[in-house]
């Protein structure tokens, strides 16, 4: 898999390609729709497959000081698309520059001229270029001028309900994990690297790696059963804090999950945390003896969500 950056001009080896475009950001069912028909149509004319995604969102563009919101990063991103059979991810910079491209444009300089594409595939509801000036027809117009091919997906229903991010997003901010990882097709994961924090936990025999949640949306805060993946690729169970540990001053949001059975040092080191369901909702406790109580008590609960062996 190769990053490549959409600003510059395509290698030669992924010139001709068919493009899945959008933001992808979840990369959840209605989107590996769009990257499923991109990556078939690739592989039956002999081309490259290339997804197209934008980074930072055009949201956060237009409106910096919205709360956060990303459910992936660039990073997590790649490793799924990587696995859906895409040869190449193409990363647009959405700055001032791109988001004062009209439509006609983007199709001209980025996707002709940079791309070289062979074929687009996109959602049938994707707008593009200044002022969402863009959409499926302007697209097929440019192909039909530029020769390539554009193909549109509709919308991915699951039980009656459109699966989009906006929907995913509104069901972890109510803390519906199992409902989110339907749409998601896997458990909603938050990827960053292990920090020093106070160290209170190693003191009363819970040490947990913590991750600050950077531009992640916040799901709803409490106490977690996850999974967690390490840098070598190894998976541990355990439990998590996720929020501001009113157990504790000052107030630090965070992610702390404690890793069953395991004693390595995680520092500095990045790990993905699945969050696979919520147990219950952030509490204060009348002294240490009360939290390690409870805390011996969302663990064996955790193992029963998990089905992890003592």
């Amino acid at each position: 898999m190769r990053r490549l950056d959409g600003a510059e001009a395509v290698p030669d080896a992924f010139a001709g390609g068919i493009v899945a475009l959008g933001n992808f950001d979840g990369f959840h069912l209605g989107h590996q729709a769009v990257v499923g028909a991109a990556v078939a149509r690739a592989r039956a004319e002999g081309r490259p497959a290339l997804v197209a995604t934008f980074d930072p969102h055009p949201v956060r563009h237009f409106r910096p000081d919205t709360a956060p919101f990303r459910l992936t990063t660039l990073d997590q991103r790649e490793r799924l698309f990587a696995a859906a059979g895409v040869d190449a991810m193409v990363v647009f910079r959405f700055d001032g520059k791109l988001a004062a491209l009209s439509a006609e444009a983007f199709v001209a300089e980025r996707l002709v001229a940079a791309l070289r594409v062979g074929g687009v595939v996109t959602g049938a509801d994707f707008t593009f270029g200044r002022g969402k000036g863009g959409d499926a027809a302007t697209l097929h117009a440019g192909g039909a001028a530029g020769g390539f091919s554009v193909d549109t997906v509709g919308p991915v229903s699951l039980d009656g309900v459109t699966v989009s991010s906006t929907a995913i997003r509104a069901l972890l901010r109510a803390g519906y994990m199992r409902g989110a990882a339907r749409l998601l097709t896997r458990p909603f994961a938050i990827e960053g690297r292990v920090q020093h924090g106070d160290k209170v936990g190693r003191t009363i025999g819970y040490p947990t790696a913590n991750l600050d949640m950077g531009k992640y949306l916040r799901p709803a805060y409490g106490i977690y059963a996850v999974r967690g993946t390490l840098a070598d690729g190894r998976v541990l169970d355990g439990a998590a804090n996720l929020g501001v540990r009113p157990q504790f001053e000052p107030a630090k949001e965070l992610l702390e999950p404690y890793f069953f059975d395991f004693s390595g040092d995680l520092y500095g080191q990045v790990i993905e945390v699945a969050l696979i369901e919520r147990l219950r909702a952030e509490a204060r406790f009348d002294g240490l003896d009360a939290l390690v109580v409870q805390m011996e008590a969302d663990c064996r609960a955790a193992r029963v969500v998990l089905g992890s062996p003592r």
